[in-house]
């Protein structure tokens, strides 16, 4: 997701580029900037972004669209091009496309209504392809250590679709399926040792095809889907999956809770969130990368992604967003915040292996740019006793 990073930085920057106000009709802004990020596991980048915004008449955020060229510490030259669409409702329509010197690609299209059908229904689709060069592995459990680190290339294609009735304005219930192809995984990019040789009997080493089919409930009172200030979620989900690579034991199954609940000042310029969240995965020889992990950008942000696997995973997260800057940008308003944030949690086998030292705790702070009400561009930094880590994103992290 390292192009959807660098992409980020364009809201945050946004707020250096000098910006007349002006009387509400339709425009187009560009803004070049130079796009510099570092990131734990993807080396550092360097390079140009040129976002265009595009708003109504209304004065709406209506397109974004960010090519770049950068160069990459670990995988060469990249050239992306970024493109969102948003409508009224929430809907969002996201393209990406990018090719790397070395190794990397990515394609995605997705598209997403929660109010299909006048409210009713909501609906989703995503199709992505990509090879990422600079995938870490450590072996499986709470304890792994640092000194085990190896690297691969993860060549996936994934696919899936989501269909959700209301049965009232805050409840949902879905039905949604999915198919990853995982190739055997290949040689990295790095100077690491390579995983397949180090964790040869890894399950999910020689690849899988993986169908999975998943029913869950949705509770959620936020007054924003993507840039809310108030109110709670509850997602509760039951999965079955098919490993058509796994001719012994083909099937397993994933079961999780997420909970997430924010209390806002009475001004809203201070926002409390607390995150917590359970996934349990059962069943025999099931590939690594379809286990629970934890540490990336929304989990352990102190640690690189996927730092901690297992079959099991419990975490809690605690986040203060922090108003400090509203400015207008292309004629839209934009809120800058600032959020210090503690994570904690770990992976585990069986729920009766669960300690209270194998917890692993990440302190940290983050910046948001947010363009209300589609638009959220953030950067976190999390410290860990193994240095810490920098992330971003085009959402907030839960």
């Amino acid at each position: 997701m390292r192009s959807l990073a660098i992409s980020t930085i364009l809201v945050l920057l946004l707020a250096i580029c000098p910006v007349s106000p002006r009387q509400a009709r339709a425009e187009v802004k560009l803004f070049p900037i130079p796009a510099i990020s570092s990131s734990k596991n993807d080396g550092n980048d360097i390079g140009l972004i040129v976002p265009a915004l595009f708003t109504g008449p209304d004065g709406d955020l209506k397109y974004l669209v960010a090519p770049m060229v950068v160069y990459n510490s670990i995988v060469g030259t990249r050239g992306t091009v970024n493109l969102f669409r948003y409508e009224p409702g929430g809907k969002e329509l996201r393209g990406i496309a990018s090719w790397t010197e070395r190794i990397e690609r990515k394609f995605l299209l997705s598209y997403v209504d929660p109010g299909f059908s006048n409210g009713r229904y909501s609906i989703g689709f995503s199709a992505m392809h990509f090879k990422n060069a600079t995938v870490r592995f450590f072996g499986l459990g709470p304890t792994t250590d640092k000194d085990d680190e190896t690297n691969y290339t993860a060549a996936e294609t994934r696919l899936n679709w989501k269909f959700g009735v209301y049965a009232n304005e805050v409840t949902q219930i879905a039905v949604s399926q999915r198919l990853r192809h995982m190739q055997a995984i290949q040689e990295g990019a790095t100077d690491l040792p390579f995983s397949g040789s180090n964790f040869p009997n890894a399950p999910g080493v020689g690849g899988a095809t993986v169908l999975g089919q998943r029913i869950s409930f949705h509770y959620d009172t936020r007054n924003n889907l993507v840039t809310p200030t108030d109110g709670m979620a509850v997602t509760a989900y039951a999965e079955l999956n098919y490993n058509f690579k796994n001719g012994d034991h083909p099937l397993y199954s994933r079961y999780g809770l997420d909970v997430k609940k924010m209390f806002a000042s009475e001004s809203k310029r201070a926002i409390l969130v607390v995150h917590g969240e359970l996934q349990a995965t059962i069943g025999t020889d099931v590939p690594f990368f379809e286990q629970s992990s934890l540490g990336g950008q929304n989990t352990l942000r102190g640690f690189g992604v996927d730092r901690y696997i297992d079959k099991q995973m419990i975490a809690f997260s605690v986040e203060e967003r922090i108003h400090i800057l509203r400015a207008r940008l292309a004629g839209v308003m934009a809120d800058f915040e600032i959020a210090p944030f503690i994570d904690t949690g770990q992976v585990f086998n069986s729920f009766k292996n669960v300690s209270f030292k194998d917890y692993r705790i990440t302190p940290g702070i983050g910046f948001r740019g947010i363009i209300r009400p589609n638009v959220v561009g953030r950067i976190d930094y999390g410290f860990s006793k193994e240095g810490g880590a920098i992330f971003a994103g085009l959402d907030f992290p839960y």
